[in-house]
């Protein structure tokens, strides 16, 4: 027991696996920060739920080189971005511009949870209204069966 515990506090130490290969690593560690931050917020094409930094998939790799190369050719980072999303679109970033052309994505969310809070204040008031609408006949009867039971 006390192995698997150890086991699992180590697996746990570890955090999350980077998929940067040595050989993508540039030099110039500042260059290489700025490259990891860029790189982080590109999702990768082909998982689609992952940065290319934490993504295996090939084409990953190859967004993760095409950044380091605009990197050492000198752009900066927002050119760097806004060449990746020129060239694979907006859904390319993981934390979408606010957009007019982006404004449903953003609001949906909202939207849904306003609709939820009007639906369930309407369900709230009507099951109240309901309980509450008994006739002075229909109040008696339920006085005599209350009394019957008892």
């Amino acid at each position: 027991m006390r192995a698997l515990i150890a086991f699992a506090i180590i697996l746990l130490s570890f955090g999350t696996a980077r998929a940067v290969q040595p050989d993508e690593v540039l030099k110039d560690p500042a260059l290489e920060q700025r490259a990891r931050a860029i790189s982080s917020g590109l999702r990768c094409l082909v998982c689609q739920n992952q940065s290319i930094d934490d993504s295996d998939a090939d084409l990953a790799r190859d967004l993760r080189l095409l950044v380091r190369e605009r990197l050492t050719a000198g752009d900066s980072d927002a050119k760097v971005r806004d060449f990746v999303v020129d060239r694979y679109g907006e859904f390319v970033l993981l934390r979408p511009t606010f957009r007019l052309r982006t404004l449903l994505l953003w609001l949906t969310p909202v939207l849904v949870l306003g609709l939820g809070g009007i639906g369930l204040a309407y369900a709230v008031r009507r099951r109240h209204r309901s309980a509450a609408a008994l006739s002075s006949d229909e109040q008696r009867a339920l006085d005599a069966l209350l009394e019957r039971d008892a």
